[in-house]
């Protein structure tokens, strides 16, 4: 079994903040795949389900992103499960807007949810470091970075979130390098080749679910999509 753990902070004030694109990257795997609804559980929220016949467990810690190591401890005492089964999604100030790499082990570089997963589980996770660009100093990269995405981020977080969501049966299966020519599809498609219209389609999307258990059934990316309206 594979914990794919999204980072970020609860609440609805923070749902659209660059630091909350990790929750954005497990919804969004969550709708597409057909996981079980959200619900409460290690201190976080919980979704169940298969990627290419692997079993899944997302993970959306409530513990604000400064603890987020205690509800990923806690869930990988219940699963027994080693550091190398789970797959954190962060966002990355050191990466251009768009950009995802894949990262297994070596320091947090002063972030508070990486910092904290040091702490209660050491640091031979695997990361997927999502690219949200740098505020140009380093006095201003709190306020940046719990700052919601602005529109002209629209399209190009769209596509790295559909890319994520293509390539995540290839990362749960051990494969990062397939996962990121799955996001580069999305994110820089083609468009000259035969395949072009086939890949810069919208993936077909089973019935959607309601992540919060709300009566807002949109996805996170759809409610972003909308606010840019």
């Amino acid at each position: 079994m594979k914990l794919f753990v999204g980072l970020g902070n609860p609440g609805a004030k923070y749902t659209f903040n660059r630091h909350n694109v990790g929750f954005m990257a497990v919804d969004h795997i969550a709708g597409d795949h057909g996981f079980s609804p959200w619900r409460a559980k290690f201190q976080g929220l919980v979704s169940e389900g298969r990627l290419d016949g692997q079993k899944v467990t997302l993970l959306k810690p409530q513990t604000f992103m400064n603890l987020s190591g205690q509800s990923v401890g806690e869930a990988m005492r219940f699963f027994k499960l080693a550091p190398e089964d789970v797959t954190v999604f962060h966002d990355e100030i050191d990466l251009a807007p768009g950009k995802c790499r894949v990262k297994s082990g070596g320091g947090h570089a002063g972030h508070n949810g990486l910092r904290s997963l040091h702490q209660h589980i050491g640091e031979a996770y695997q990361r997927v470091r999502i690219g949200v660009g740098h505020p140009g100093h380093k006095d201003r990269v709190a306020g940046f970075v719990l700052s919601d995405f602005s529109s002209a981020d629209k399209n190009w977080l769209s596509d790295v979130l559909e890319g994520i969501s293509d390539g995540a049966a290839d990362l749960a299966k051990g494969d990062p390098a397939r996962f990121l020519n799955a996001v580069g599809l999305r994110a820089a498609p083609a468009r000259n080749s035969a395949s072009a219209a086939k890949t810069d389609a919208p993936a077909a999307r089973p019935a959607g679910r309601d992540p919060e258990a709300s009566p807002d059934k949109r996805s996170a990316l759809q409610k972003l999509a909308d606010k840019f309206r």
